[in-house]
């Protein structure tokens, strides 16, 4: 398993006029602690594109639980659970303090520059299989 927290500070631009946070605002918080998960592992999202390797989202799912507001610190969990084959599937829980506010997932798979699946990078292959023993 692999798993990474990050914090995100609730920005006024991220909400409506009564300071909850708007739905789609949660998508590149996401995006935030699905990179810092790979950079924490060695393997920046900046490195694998410069080696021809990118993750595009093909799934996306959230379930709002409670809103997010204005100057929350929101603490996004993101955890890669199953061995990835084809596919990476990352799950995601989102909390202000012990109070869960939003849960998913994303999925992706490596594509190359011309959009076209490719088997993930070695350093990538390496680290999966020394974690999901």
């Amino acid at each position: 398993m692999l798993e990474h927290r990050s914090q995100i500070e609730v920005r006024y631009a991220e909400t409506d006029m009564m300071g909850v946070v708007y739905h789609g605002s949660y998508l590149p918080w996401l995006e935030v602690a699905r990179t810092a998960l790979l950079a924490a592992e060695g393997l920046p999202y900046r490195e694998l594109e410069a080696q021809g390797f990118f993750l595009p989202v093909i799934e996306v799912n959230l379930r709002y639980h409670k809103p997010a507001r204005y100057a929350d610190t929101v603490t996004v969990h993101a955890v890669i659970r199953e061995k990835p084959a084809l596919r990476l599937r990352i799950d995601y829980e989102l909390f202000r303090g012990d109070e869960k506010l939003a849960s998913g997932h994303t999925v992706h798979v490596f594509i190359d520059k011309a959009g076209r699946p490719i088997r993930p990078p070695a350093a990538f292959t390496r680290l999966i299989d020394a974690r999901f023993v």
